[in-house]
């Protein structure tokens, strides 16, 4: 299948500002936030304040915000978060492979502090962002825009969910390398959630499934002191 280019015209570029500006702050905070002079007490919930503004102001009206296929999208997240731990849990020291441990990718290891993994308050803003912020700007970047993007630029022509292989392979590893370390689970977390967008043709179903899986995570996360998900 051929990928069409044409040169995207102004309110081209705006419609994906409204897709891409929340995924980019999210991506701006993470990098800004171990240099902000910033209690972590109060920059946890006024990271999440400002995301979910974001992405409320930023929302395309054209997407739909009920989940059509909820029980489904339900099960696979929980199917999702299972894979992501499991190779840690059947294979000791797997994430301590030169793969999966190294100057390219990184190290698994959490971002945060000792104080803060004491702080109920900070733990609590900090799964609220992986549950309901996360999973928003990730979708509507990767899913609803990216997937589209790449296989028209004026992208609002391509209807959500459409396949080329191109557009299929290349997002699923984008998103896998924005996981670092743990690159392998997030291959196959693209894969499953680029196909359930194909199946669905939904955001909304995406957003749920994505947010099962992070809830779970962030459960496991804090029950079990495996704080080195928390990247």
């Amino acid at each position: 299948m051929l990928i069409e280019q044409p040169s995207a015209g102004p309110r081209d570029q705006y419609a994906s500002l409204k897709y891409v500006a929340p995924f980019a702050l999210f991506l701006l905070f993470l990098a800004l936030s171990p240099r902000l002079p910033i209690d972590p007490f109060w920059e946890a919930p006024l990271r999440v304040a400002a995301l979910a503004v974001v992405c409320t102001l930023c929302w395309p009206r054209e997407l739909r915000l009920r989940p059509a296929r909820w029980l489904a999208s339900v099960g696979i997240g929980a199917v999702v978060f299972a894979l992501w731990i499991a190779p840690d849990l059947l294979i000791p020291g797997y994430r301590s492979l030169p793969l999966f441990s190294n100057a390219v990718v990184g190290h698994a290891h959490s971002s945060l502090g000792d104080a803060a993994l004491h702080s109920r308050w900070i733990l609590a803003w900090r799964t609220a962002r992986a549950v309901l912020i996360v999973p928003v700007v990730e979708e509507l970047f990767w899913r609803a825009w990216l997937m589209r993007w790449l296989i028209n630029t004026d992208f609002r022509k391509i209807p959500l969910g459409t396949y080329a292989p191109l557009s299929f392979w290349l997002t699923a590893i984008l998103f896998a390398s924005e996981h670092g370390p743990y690159w392998d689970v997030g291959l196959v977390t693209g894969v499953i959630y680029n196909w359930w967008m194909i199946r669905t043709k939904s955001v909304a179903d995406c957003i749920l499934m994505h947010a099962v899986t992070n809830g779970l995570l962030s459960a496991y996360v804090i029950a079990a002191g495996q704080w080195q998900y928390w990247q």
